[in-house]
């Protein structure tokens, strides 16, 4: 299937400076997605998030914009909103339609060319490049120049990038589908979710292609020396057809988070700034249930395919043969 795509109402667009290791990537719904939040990380960068809570008086989203740059990378979510001003899409207002635009960021500064930022301009080229057509894989939009496995500082790490996946549920929910998109840039390892051996993370040494295991190296005392907090963050959206009211979108995220544990190793540390968004644009009806154990195996498969697609870049070594 064709990953995030897959969902009716949904498309992806990337944009990004390849040559300074940065960039942006956005999810539209222009015709209004309810959504839901679940923050597990320690180190979030976000804008516009308490439009998805459940006591907000909009009821829908518009966007989610995903970005590099740390902090400064918000700025890319503003590009995204004036984009679909234009086009009329937006929260009614007596003075016209507001764009809600929740977005996160990820800190990609250690590989991305100083000073080079995801910004307005950026933002609204992802918007404009958006498309039903499958997801851009690997070094695309957000993921250019994210990495996992820094345990050991960046010269074990590896390049990771973004993924995305999909799943039609059977039987009685046939006709039900539970997508997600991952831009993966971990503190820790990415596991093979099906067997649960590493497929990329820190290195035993610059230039090796054994594994040190960053949880197995924790717990023998490894220090984190070279790694200041607050300097990693995987940012996750899962989407599906069925419908949802803000609080079951809530709980969609969180229950996918059970695939994130899966697939990233350790999870949710204090160095990571995680975060998953839900969002819904169908009217399928579903249990709730149901979907939250399919959008865990989703987000894992997604997870997973951030690494396998992504190629070498900044100097680090990756699974992917060629940038996407």
């Amino acid at each position: 299937m064709n990953g995030l795509t897959s969902i009716d109402g949904i498309r992806v667009g990337h944009a990004a400076r390849r040559n300074s290791l940065t960039g942006c990537t956005v999810i539209l719904c222009e015709g209004g997605a309810v959504g839901g939040l679940d923050i597990r990380g320690s180190a979030t960068g976000s804008t516009e998030w308490q439009v998805l809570a459940a006591d907000h008086v909009t009821d829908r989203v518009h966007a989610i914009c995903l970005a590099g740059g740390s902090a400064f990378g918000l700025e890319a979510a503003s590009g995204v909103r004036s984009y679909l001003a234009r086009k009329g899409v937006g929260y009614p207002t007596a003075a016209g339609v507001v764009p809600l635009v929740p977005g996160a960021i990820l800190y990609d500064l250690a590989l991305a060319k100083r000073g080079v930022y995801p910004d307005r301009d950026l933002g609204e080229a992802a918007a404009k490049a958006a498309t039903s057509e499958p997801v851009a894989e690997g070094n695309a939009g957000a993921g250019t120049g994210a990495s996992v496995g820094k345990l050991f500082g960046m010269s074990r790490a590896m390049k990771s990038g973004t993924g995305s996946a999909s799943v039609g549920l059977e039987g009685a929910y046939e006709g039900v589908k539970v997508a997600a998109l991952a831009v993966v840039n971990a503190f820790g390892d990415v596991l093979d979710p099906e067997t649960g051996k590493i497929l990329a993370g820190a290195r035993t040494a610059a230039g090796a292609r054994t594994f040190a295991g960053t949880a197995a190296s924790l717990r023998r005392g490894a220090q984190r020396r070279t790694v200041p907090l607050g300097q990693n963050t995987t940012l996750s959206v899962v989407a599906t057809n069925a419908r949802l009211n803000k609080v079951q979108a809530a709980k969609l995220a969180q229950m996918a988070n059970a695939g994130f544990a899966r697939a990233v190793s350790p999870s949710w540390t204090i160095y990571d700034g995680d975060v998953t968004f839900a969002l819904s644009v169908g009217k399928a009806e579903c249990d709730l249930v149901a979907l939250g154990a399919a959008a865990a195996d989703v987000l894992a498969q997604a997870i997973a395919r951030a690494v396998r697609t992504a190629a070498p870049a900044g100097g680090l070594p990756g699974l992917g043969e060629a940038s996407r």
